[in-house]
């Protein structure tokens, strides 16, 4: 027996409409497509009329397929396979075609657009017609959940599932929970002070009887199913045995060996070759780095086994490869910080006093490796005037194009931090201040009353090269002033580069994993903002 297809174009108000001639497509598809018996274009066929003509139609012209050329399924597959059900049909006897993203919103040629949507349609009515009624069944859900990432996310997602009841598995690569946020001082615009926000957090995570820790450990392979998730982890070797280490810090202390810290501190501090990464770390179990400790380079010193009380050094040991199951995975897997050496004009790791905004975090820092006081590489000189540069390496089309969202009130908070610490002058220069959440809108005209000077304009090069006597010794920011219409130099002792953010390196390795998608600049794909905006 024949199938009897109905066929929906949708106009989409004019995103499809606008190059795509919907009623020609309509008129097509009822005469050229085998066994579509009804064909029909209207304004907007998500709407409750659009989705009551697709009902009506199953009923009144027997329809037993469906096929609506609209918008991507992501969007509103739900929708019409619910108009199909209501209707009485089995909703897996529906076809949608994505005539919008991959027709109307890539092409500039109305016809050619046309003769795709046609080739579209005509493909998704030959598919229906493959397609089974389907019913839904039921699954047992592992009812324990994988959290990727122990930053203020992840934690905050870990606490609330183990405190409804539910057994978390916290993956975190680094040594320790916590974060970027660990590294901050402040957060805005409160003001509030961040480890006080983060530590009992962290140590909620560390203590709770529904969390499992694996820190210092990477997801290497996830298979299954949904619901029911069996996941490879690597556990790294510490070479400190976990049960057996109490956390005192001596081997720590007693290490000769000291190196530059490039992780937590970003270059403007050092830490031992067994270390815990900062001290309200979790867990307090340090770890070796094999790549600066005299043993593993020339197998002498061990100078941590012999003073550890408790025989904790396990200079043997090795990764290892645990499995759990889970029914949820939860990816939290944070940022990293645009490398500002990709911008040589603004003059990062050439000239001494320019700083990006993680190594500003640390500096001003009352635990960073100047106890809190701003002052240049010298370690002694406080600055007479600072500026911060926005938008580094971020609203580029040579790099990100995407907008940080977060910087514009970071370099509010370094300008009230710059002012509260020290009598310099600060000159914030931006493209455009975006300050769009509660409370934003009132820090910056705090920012402003407090004498933060800002300037329109995008930094054209950061140099020492002086023109003028006043200019000696100084950083020249040359900007053009949209606000003023003219060029400016403006001499400086600190600028700050306010560096864009970017996925993590392995985001889109990671996403793979786990089955889950990435935009074109390696972020995960969220929900559809407007149908679920709290997703």
């Amino acid at each position: 027996m024949a199938e009897r297809v109905g066929v929906y174009v949708c106009h989409c108000g004019s995103n499809i409409a606008n190059m795509v001639d919907v009623e020609e497509v309509a008129k097509w598809a009822g005469k050229n497509v085998k066994d579509v018996v009804v064909a029909k274009d209207y304004k907007f066929m998500c709407s409750s009329l659009g989705q009551q003509m697709i009902e009506e139609d199953i009923k009144n012209e027997k329809l037993t397929r469906v096929v609506v050329a609209a918008c991507s399924p992501q969007l509103h597959e739900k929708t019409f396979r619910r108009a199909c059900q209501n209707a009485g049909m089995n909703p897996y006897l529906f076809e949608m075609a994505n005539v919008r993203e991959h027709v109307s919103w890539v092409t500039k040629d109305k016809a050619a657009g046309t003769e795709k949507t046609k080739a579209l349609v005509s493909a998704a009515a030959e598919r229906v017609k493959l397609q089974q009624p389907l019913e839904p069944m039921f699954v047992r859900v592992n009812p324990a959940t994988m959290v990727v990432g122990g930053g203020i996310a992840g934690l905050q997602a870990a606490i609330e599932l183990a405190d409804a009841g539910y057994h978390v598995y916290l993956v975190e690569r680094s040594p320790s929970i916590g974060g970027h946020m660990a590294q901050f001082d402040k957060t805005f615009p409160t003001l509030d002070c961040s480890a006080c926000i983060l530590t009992p957090k962290m140590s909620e995570a560390g203590q709770h009887e529904n969390i499992t820790l694996l820190t210092y450990s990477e997801l290497e392979e996830v298979s299954g199913s949904v619901g029911n998730f069996k996941v490879k982890i690597r556990k790294k070797a510490r070479y400190v045995d976990y049960d057996a280490c109490t956390g005192c810090g001596i081997c720590t202390e007693k290490c000769p060996r000291k190196v530059l810290d490039t992780d937590f501190e970003v270059g403007m501090g050092y830490r031992k070759a067994i270390y815990s990464p900062f001290p309200q770390a979790v867990p307090r179990i340090p770890v070796i780095d094999t790549a600066n400790c005299t043993y593993f380079e020339r197998g002498k010193c061990r100078v941590c086994e012999k003073v550890c009380a408790t025989n904790a050094i396990r200079f043997e040991q090795q990764d290892e490869l645990i499995e759990v199951e889970v029914g949820n995975i939860i990816m939290a897997t944070g940022w990293k910080l645009f490398d500002c050496h990709k911008l040589p004009q603004y003059g990062y790791g050439r000239l001494a006093n320019v700083y990006t905004s993680m190594e500003f975090e640390r500096l001003c820092n009352a635990a960073g490796p100047t106890g809190g006081k701003i002052v240049l590489r010298d370690g002694k000189t406080e600055p007479e005037s600072v500026a911060i540069v926005h938008c580094v390496g971020s609203r580029d089309s040579n790099h990100n194009e995407n907008c940080s969202a977060i910087c514009c009130m970071a370099a509010m908070k370094f300008g009230h931090l710059v002012l509260e610490k020290t009598k310099a002058k600060v000159h914030s220069f931006y493209i455009d201040i975006r300050a769009n959440s509660e409370g934003y809108e009132e820090f910056y005209q705090r920012l402003m009353e407090e004498g933060m000077v800002f300037v329109r304009g995008k930094v054209a090069e950061v140099t020492d090269a002086a023109r003028l006597p006043s200019e000696k010794g100084k950083l020249i920011v040359q900007v053009e002033d949209t606000l003023v219409g003219r060029q400016r130099r403006i001499p400086v002792d600190m600028v700050i580069l306010m560096g864009g953010l970017e996925p993590q390196a392995d985001a889109k390795e990671l996403g793979l994993k786990c089955g889950i998608s990435c935009s074109m600049a390696g972020w995960y794909t969220e929900r559809h903002p407007k149908l679920d905006p709290v997703a």
